[in-house]
């Protein structure tokens, strides 16, 4: 029986990153996967739909400027589009792929072994993995489980990945449909609702239980990704009920029940349903291995489960369900099992980014997380018109908003970005935010110009009373207040 000091199941972001960081350590690794490296992460998942998103803010961005100049828009050819797509996923699995066997010619060569199959925990040392009709048991010393998440079903809903479509039906359709639903007004399904409206060959509703999108964030986000999605043709079903899905004719048909009481059916060529991740543990492991679940995924503390030599990480945990974070704790779990992590687990400095139109990037708490903690605080917000780079891009749309406590230390809570650039712009408040910092860090450090950050820096400079525009001045376009038990009061220097 091959012995191993590690074995991780599943090489998507999270494993293939605990992999990495356990040759770090001059380890004896195993990763064994089942389908594709790089995961959902990467074959339809963010990095397919981010691929599309950029395509289509292309095509969106292309057809606004023919229309400054009074050009007509060419039609969009879905094939090439699509091919573009399994393009960028082709690149990023030959570079996961080729960089494991390159390894296996430098310094950490005989360390890692990469092996395609099926893996079950029949103890919490023994492993057996199935690879077509051929079966091996090896042996760890610890186990870290990263077998990802899939797609989330509804009862009664027949999915079958070609009329009513998961994610992971994206990639079958053969043309652009000429009319789509989607159920779910998260994160996920407000990014394909951008997406496919962006391309301008779909007409798209957007299914949403609540009176608005997007129900975790604040309302003056909301209320801008909103208004871009009407602007561009999406139909939102506000405050409605799905009855029922299914195929007529080949297309499909649903029902939905308003809170007024009125009842609607509608037919569209396509149905996208949107509501979620599950994980992947299903005969993962011999009913022998105690690990406890919840009914987010398996429990973990800092990354360890109740069996105490395995651990897991990414999307399987009842944690944070995304790559980044994924990613920090396949590193993380390694550096516990084999060394002694520098600083604990955290999740309150973890950047994120909505691709949307315009694309939303966030750090920390927002008003209604602050809100809803009782966190009394002061909000700062400077609008995209104030700041030269989005004037030069022509694109003012959008906005700076930033949290700190309310005293005198003025330590960062969080902050949103609405707008262009907004991912760029967001990484050293995230930094400040780990650090336990205030702001003054920010306020005379020398900016690009011009830049967005240069935004931050205002607001930055707005807090301490010493800004270059004054918040009495432009209203509308600048604030600063307190907030206290949600109540506002302006702040006045």
């Amino acid at each position: 029986m091959e012995k191993y000091d590690l074995v991780i199941i599943g090489a998507g972001p999270s494993g293939y990153a605990a992999a990495m960081r356990a040759m770090d350590f001059k380890k004896k690794v195993l990763l064994v996967e089942k389908d594709h490296v790089g995961g959902a992460g990467v074959t339809n998942g963010a990095l397919s739909s981010k691929t599309w998103w950029e395509l289509a803010r292309e095509a969106y961005l292309f057809n606004k400027n023919l229309k400054r100049y009074h050009l007509q828009s060419p039609k969009v050819n879905f094939s090439e589009i699509k091919e573009e797509v399994a393009r960028a996923v082709r690149e990023r699995k030959e570079m996961l792929v080729g960089h494991m066997e390159l390894l296996n010619h430098s310094n950490y060569s005989n360390l890692l072994k990469f092996q395609k199959g099926t893996a079950k925990l029949l103890n919490s040392h023994e492993i057996e993995i199935t690879a077509g009709d051929e079966n091996e048991t090896v042996w760890a010393d610890y186990i870290i489980l990263a077998t990802g998440s899939r797609p989330r079903k509804l009862p009664g809903i027949p999915v079958d990945e070609k009329i009513i479509l998961t994610s992971d039906g994206i990639e079958h359709l053969q043309d652009f449909p000429k009319s789509m639903v989607i159920l779910g007004a998260g994160v996920i399904g407000c990014e394909f609702a951008t997406i496919f409206s962006g391309f301008g060959q779909t007409k798209v509703h957007l299914i949403d239980k609540g009176d608005r999108i997007l129900p975790f964030e604040d309302e003056d986000v909301v209320g801008v990704i909103e208004r871009n999605m009407e602007k561009n043709g999406v139909f939102i079903h506000r405050n409605s009920r799905l009855i029922r899905m299914e195929v007529v004719n080949g297309q499909v048909e649903y029902e939905l029940e308003y809170d007024s009481g009125e009842n609607r059916v509608y037919h569209v060529e396509k149905a996208l349903i949107s509501v979620g991740r599950i994980p992947n543990y299903e005969g993962l492991w011999d009913h022998s291995v105690e690990i406890n679940l919840n009914a987010r995924g398996i429990e973990d503390e800092e990354t360890q489960t109740t069996v105490p030599n395995i651990y897991a990480v990414g999307d399987i945990t009842s944690d944070i369900a995304l790559v980044n974070v994924g990613e920090l704790e396949g590193r993380y779990a390694v550096e516990r099992i084999f060394g002694k992590p520098k600083r604990k687990l955290v999740y309150e400095n973890i950047s994120t980014i909505m691709f949307l139109q315009p694309e939303v990037a966030g750090v920390g708490l927002n008003e209604t997380q602050a809100q809803k903690k009782g966190i009394a605080y002061k909000v700062v917000s400077l609008d995209y018109s104030c700041i030269p780079r989005a004037i030069a891009k022509r694109n003012t749309q959008g906005f700076i908003k930033l949290l700190v406590t309310n005293d005198d230390d003025m330590k960062i809570l969080g902050m949103r970005v609405v707008g262009n650039h907004a991912s760029s712009a967001i990484q050293a408040v995230a930094l400040l935010i780990s650090m336990d910092k205030g702001i003054e860090e920010l306020a005379e450090c020398v900016h690009p110009h011009p830049s967005i950050i240069e935004g931050i820096q205002e607001c930055v400079r707005m807090l301490l009373g010493k800004s270059m525009f004054k918040p009495e001045a432009l209203k509308g376009r600048l604030t600063c207040k307190t907030c206290e038990n949600g109540v506002y009061a302006d702040i006045v220097f």
